[in-house]
């Protein structure tokens, strides 16, 4: 047999590869591998080091040793749990801290309330709920004056003031006095933006002024609902109002 033909057979043979460990098997430990003796011997070293320390640490335990977890921690089906003590509050307890958190939500909400009214002023109530710009309709009678219809005639002043919704003058006061305020295009977008950004906030304010009056109206119905009075649910929590009840009446003396 020639070398060539050796040389060739020998490349034509596959490697010898070994048996990977399936994924379902690995929790099993590793396979029983030539090349892997010296990762089976690290796990196994790894587990007696473990074991031979909570040997120790039993050992060494004093039997006399007491603390409070004791009492509160025992086995559930196999399984450690720790008590959860309860706090022991009164029902009238409960009421002063429910007050409490009633009127600390009311001053933040009154104090909300008061930013809100400020920011209108500024704004001079120009579009109060922040919704954004409104529309101004028109009404004609036939289809062709919708065609012919010229918004600068109609309100009396030139073409390059019809898109200001405030301060626009008509030709007559124009004839008489000049234009009051910012004309350059670059300023007046700038001002636009402001005036975006002051609604956005005014917007926020309101939103969060009502969520915190619906949160006061939860903390005061869960404080009447501490009364042993017998009531009836009328209507389920929501995110935007609290649960209704319906209480029996009862006659104060």
């Amino acid at each position: 047999m020639s070398a060539a033909f050796r040389k060739a057979a020998k490349a034509r043979q596959r490697p010898h590869r070994e048996r990977a460990q399936p994924a379902a098997r690995t929790k099993l430990g590793l396979l029983e591998k030539k090349k892997d003796y010296r990762l089976r011997a690290h796990d196994y070293h790894k587990k007696q080091n473990a074991l031979r320390a909570l040997q120790k640490k039993a050992l060494d335990k004093n039997p006399d040793e007491f603390y409070f977890k004791m009492i509160r921690a025992e086995v559930k089906d196999g399984v450690h749990v720790i008590k959860q003590s309860k706090d022991e509050i009164t029902p009238e307890q409960v009421k002063l801290m429910r007050t409490q958190d009633i009127k600390y939500v009311e001053m933040k909400r009154v104090a909300e309330a008061k930013k809100i009214e400020r920011l209108k002023a500024e704004l001079h109530l120009l579009d109060a709920a922040g919704s954004g710009a409104g529309r101004h309709l028109f009404f004609v009678d036939t289809e062709r004056e919708v065609q012919e219809f010229d918004i600068a005639a109609h309100l009396d002043t030139v073409p390059e003031l019809v898109d200001r919704v405030y301060n626009r003058p008509t030709i007559a006061t124009l004839q008489r006095e000049t234009v009051k305020g910012p004309t350059d295009p670059v300023h007046l977008k700038k001002l636009a933006q402001q005036r975006k950004n002051q609604y956005d906030l005014l917007r926020q304010r309101i939103e969060r002024e009502k969520a915190m009056f619906v949160i006061s109206q939860k903390i005061q119905t869960r404080k009447d609902l501490l009364d042993k009075t017998h009531k009836v649910k009328v209507k389920k929590e929501t995110t935007t109002g609290p649960a209704i009840y319906k209480f029996k009446f009862q006659r104060k003396r």
